[in-house]
């Protein structure tokens, strides 16, 4: 998979110029914000490639895979800052203070994200850091788990026929609990379709309000575990049933709402699929 990339990156034509011309410059001193997307590395965008091939230094997250870091040069300094929820993690204050470092030492720092930096990824908190710290960086949206990640499952997050609203919810708060400021009236009632992250372990307290709200017992819930990866499976039932699904692997994305039954239609992500390296 590597040599193929590197050839495509390498050959004349359009996007041989792209690379030339038409890229960003990445400059030392700077720091680059980019989203790796839902899993398999080929969901990488082309300006997240780009900075990849370029960065002194990558801070990544837990949730990056490791045929993806595979595409950054051997020698690039790589340094893992993954948070995962229930086990030790770096303090979101500590991450930020480092790329600031990084930054200031005159490097070019590639902050590394699952999913997009934008979508509960805290990508706003550390670009704060950076712009009151007047340290230059650069925000590269990804493909977030809540959109692409729903689509290798064969979940479309919205259908003319079923949805023209979608709400996206996360499932715990700084503390690790259920968030305490949402609205559950609001949010039970508020889209056909409901998409939450991270909520897997709150998942049982989650649906209780939901019920307790108003939300029909009988809709329906999918839980997409290690989205567009080979082990990527998919777990179904009703709203009324969430309770004991705790344990289910993550990270996972879990869509409350109609949209889940287009999967017996859509459901295309087979074994010859999965087989595919770049993702």
């Amino acid at each position: 998979m590597l040599g193929w990339l590197r050839r495509w990156r390498a050959r004349p034509g359009p996007f041989a110029r792209l690379d030339a011309e038409r890229f960003p410059d990445f400059a030392p001193g700077t720091v680059w914000l980019v989203g790796a997307g839902p899993g398999g590395p080929g969901l990488l965008t082309l300006l997240g490639y780009h900075a990849l091939g370029l960065a002194d230094v990558i801070v990544y997250d837990a949730l990056v895979s490791p045929e993806l870091l595979a595409l950054a040069p051997a020698e690039t300094e790589k340094i893992h800052a993954g948070k995962r929820g229930g086990r030790p993690s770096p303090a979101q204050a500590d991450i930020s203070l480092r790329l600031i470092a990084l930054a200031r030492a005159g490097k070019r720092v590639l902050r590394l994200k699952g999913g997009d930096p934008f979508m509960f990824g805290r990508g706003g908190e550390e670009a704060g850091a950076l712009a009151r710290a007047r340290i230059g960086f650069r925000i590269v949206p990804g493909i977030s788990s809540g959109i692409g990640g729903l689509a290798y499952a064969g979940i479309p997050v919205t259908h003319r026929d079923t949805n023209h609203a979608v709400l996206f919810l996360t499932g715990h708060d700084e503390s690790g609990t259920v968030p305490q400021s949402v609205d559950w009236s609001a949010v039970a009632n508020a889209a056909p379709v409901i998409v939450m992250f991270m909520a897997v372990k709150h998942l049982g307290n989650i649906a209780d309000k939901l019920l307790v709200a108003g939300r029909d017992p009988a809709d329906r819930i999918a839980i997409v575990s290690n989205a567009a990866r080979p082990d990527q499976s998919v777990t179904e039932c009703r709203l009324d049933e969430a309770s004991g699904l705790e344990n289910l692997p993550t990270p996972a994305i879990i869509v409350l709402g109609p949209v889940s039954a287009y999967r017996e239609v859509l459901d295309w992500y087979g074994p010859s699929e999965r087989g595919n390296p770049i993702g």
